[in-house]
């Protein structure tokens, strides 16, 4: 359903075990930046009205998730630690030139959004399947489902804005590209690296 074309490699969770306060912290800034993302939208195209109400949503839906998972890192007697590079986002954004028609400029800001969500879906449903914490991995199932809707949600906007056929091939384009990205990635307790 994501079509990724290179899917995780289970052993990921094996690293991700040795160290959960520090995927617990990679996660909630994650939670952080896709807020962040989603009103940066707001604030770059505010005539797209549709995306503008969704958007609005999405932030409410995200900074809950950061709250959910900064809990968890509360209730496990640890804190939130610091914000650190997110080397597969840094890659994945320069996939497209800068530049272009601001729908241009919209349709590669959601597919790349697009493209995280999938990642970020596929890495909670491996998380739900393989943890050997129950409560974090029923934690990871529930969120799984979100990330799925926010997929699909921001495909379906890149192909609303732009046109159909040449956003299709940019997508296909755009995940063979992260596929190469992520053949030397999967070896920290991140959510994408």
């Amino acid at each position: 359903m994501l079509g990724l074309k290179l899917p995780t490699d289970p052993r990921w969770v094996n690293i991700v075990e040795k160290n959960i306060e520090e995927i617990l912290t990679d996660h909630a800034f994650c939670e952080q930046k896709a807020t962040s993302t989603a009103i940066s939208l707001i604030v770059s195209f505010p005539e797209y009205t549709e995306l503008v109400q969704e958007m609005t949503a999405l932030v409410k839906e995200e900074i809950s998730h950061f709250k959910m998972v900064h809990d968890i890192i509360i209730k496990r007697g640890w804190t939130l630690g610091r914000d650190r590079r997110d080397d597969y986002v840094i890659q994945l954004v320069k996939f497209f030139p800068k530049g272009g028609s601001r729908t241009t400029q919209l349709v590669h800001r959601l597919l790349y959004a697009a493209l995280i969500e999938a990642r970020s879906c596929e890495r909670f449903r491996l998380l739900s399947e393989e943890l050997e914490d129950k409560e974090l991995a029923i934690f990871y199932k529930n969120l799984m489902v979100s990330e799925a809707n926010h997929y699909t949600m921001f495909l379906g906007f890149a192909r609303k804005y732009g046109d159909r056929k040449e956003v299709d091939e940019k997508w296909q384009q755009l995940l063979e590209y992260e596929a190469e990205i992520m053949r030397n990635l999967s070896k920290s307790e991140t959510i994408h690296g």
